[in-house]
Order: structure tokens, then C-alpha cells, then sequence
């Protein structure tokens, strides 16, 4: 239901390249002779030998690459204040599955990032969205490999073809981790606070208690708790490691402030920190 609703933001906004002595009619020392422009806003100040790739080249060529290799796919975008992007490529097909309940249901995902500021490599993974929470789910390890080749005047990007690179996630990776999956959701969980409470000792993500002298959950704790616990209600289980990974990811990815690299290394440690509970 999920799919339907997915996050929209504008990508494609305006961004160019200027020398900052045509902004400033001042010279500038060597290795910051440039500006990043995006939507109106200097966001970045590079050099001469930058490369500059904008959204609309690495995405749309991203998108002729899924296209490419014949797959029906879903589009969502986000964009952090006009400096990062990333588009993620939710392939909606025969490739979907079941975590042992028709309504828990996961797609292979393909998410490309791309950043005006450097906050973020320009790069893709494959990963997985999960349509209950409508969150990506960035455990898997494969990349999508291509190469950017830097002129003083001129940034070539070369994709490579998806068509084989998918197909192997697919008879690898995804079915490996997804098996993981459901032994996650085969754990149930006892109590509930002190699961959470376990993990971030563990992460320390976020702080568990409210504090040094109140020793109740914290908003950001309450938060997964709550989660937790509406999802079992909604699918009709008992609070499982499955459930209780998703609660955090939920968090991670709606509640608290991180770059998406940072997202998608928390993501990561958060699933094996759980995945080893069970």
C-alpha cells in the first residue's frame, strides 16, 4: 500500500558550475577556484580539475539502466536541502517475497546517490524495500560499479550494463540475506524494553534512558517500542528480531539526523547486531 505513497522530491533542481572570481571579482587561492551552485545557493567550492555531475545525467542515466535491462521498477527521491539526493529504483515484479506473511512483503531495491557538496560519493547499491514501513533496507553488500572520468573540462560517466549485475543479486545475495530474514522473525522477543535497551548498549545509536537520573525510555526509545509494537499488531504476530530490526530502521531513516552513508552503515550494524541474537 505503501508503494503508492512514496516519498517525491523535486531532484532536478537547477545547479552549475561558476568561478568564483566571476562571482566575486577577487582572485582565489589554488584549489578553490570554483562554485557549486544549487538551486540558488553556493553549496560547495571545489577545484579546476572537479568533475561536476549533475542529478539529471546520473539519475537519468540510472534510470536508462534499469530500463535497459527490461525491469519494472518504482520511483522514489529525496533530496537534503538541495546538497544530497538519492533516488531509490524499487523493482515491482516477480521478484517480490514473502517474510512468512502475505502482508510483509520485500522488492529488491536499487538505490543511487549523488551529492552536490561531497557529502556523498556518487554511487549505487542494491538493497531492499520492505512496503509495510516504507523504509529501504541497505544490509546487502553489492555495489553497482562505474566509472567517472575527470578532465579539467569535462566529467564522462560510464554506466555498466544492470541486466547481469541484477541477476546475480538476485541468485545470491537476496535470497542469502532474506534468509536471514526469516530467522529474525522465527525469534520472538520476551521483553520487548529490554531488547532495546540491549542493542543500544551495543550500537549506542541513541541513548536509552531519558536520563542519568531517569532511568524510563527515552523519546527516541519510546519511538521504537511503539513501532514494535504496532507492527505486530498489524501483522498479527508476537514482537519478533524481524519486528524489532525494522523498529530501528524506522527510527534511523525518519527520526534521526544522518547523512544517507551514515544511514546506510548504521543499517547495516544494526541488522548484524540483531541478526546475531537470534
Amino acid at each position: 500500500m505503501y508503494l503508492q505513497n512514496l516519498q517525491q522530491d523535486e531532484i532536478f533542481v537547477s545547479n552549475e558550475l561558476i568561478s568564483l572570481k566571476s562571482l566575486t571579482q577577487m582572485e582565489s587561492r589554488r584549489g578553490l577556484e570554483n562554485a557549486v551552485i544549487s538551486n540558488g545557493k553556493i553549496v560547495n567550492v571545489v577545484s579546476n580539475s572537479y568533475g561536476h555531475i549533475s542529478n539529471q545525467v546520473f539519475f537519468g542515466r540510472a534510470e536508462k539502466m534499469l530500463k535497459d535491462a527490461g525491469l519494472m521498477f518504482i520511483k522514489r527521491t529525496i533530496n537534503k536541502n538541495d546538497r544530497s539526493f538519492v533516488t531509490d529504483f524499487i523493482v515491482d515484479d516477480s521478484s517480490q517475497f514473502s517474510i512468512k506473511n502475505e502482508a510483509d512483503s520485500i522488492l529488491p531495491m536499487l538505490r543511487f546517490k549523488n551529492s552536490y557538496d561531497g557529502s556523498e560519493k556518487t554511487s549505487g547499491h542494491f538493497g531492499f524495500y520492505r512496503q509495510i514501513c516504507s523504509n529501504g533496507l541497505h544490509v546487502s553488500q553489492a555495489e553497482i560499479e562505474f566509472s567517472i572520468k575527470h578532465s579539467k573540462n569535462n566529467t564522462d560517466l560510464i554506466m555498466p550494463s544492470l541486466t547481469n549485475l541484477f541477476q546475480r543479486f538476485l541468485d545470491n545475495e537476496f535470497y542469502t540475506i532474506t534468509q536471514k530474514f526469516h530467522k529474525m522473525r522465527d525469534f520472538e522477543i520476551i521483553d520487548t524494553r529490554e531488547f532495546v535497551k540491549v542493542v543500544l548498549d551495543q550500537i549506542k545509536l541513541f541513548r536509552y534512558e531519558c536520563s542519568d537520573t531517569n532511568s524510563n525510555p527515552s523519546k527516541k526509545s519510546r519511538s521504537v517500542l511503539e513501532i514494535l509494537d504496532y507492527e505486530a499488531l498489524a501483522l498479527k504476530e508476537t514482537p519478533n528480531l524481524w519486528l524489532g530490526y525494522n523498529a530501528f530502521n524506522s527510527v534511523l531513516h525518519n527520526i534521526l539526523k544522518k547523512s544517507f552513508g551514515q544511514q546506510e552503515r548504521l543499517d547495516k550494524k544494526l541488522f548484524n547486531t540483531i541478526c546475531e541474537m537470534a
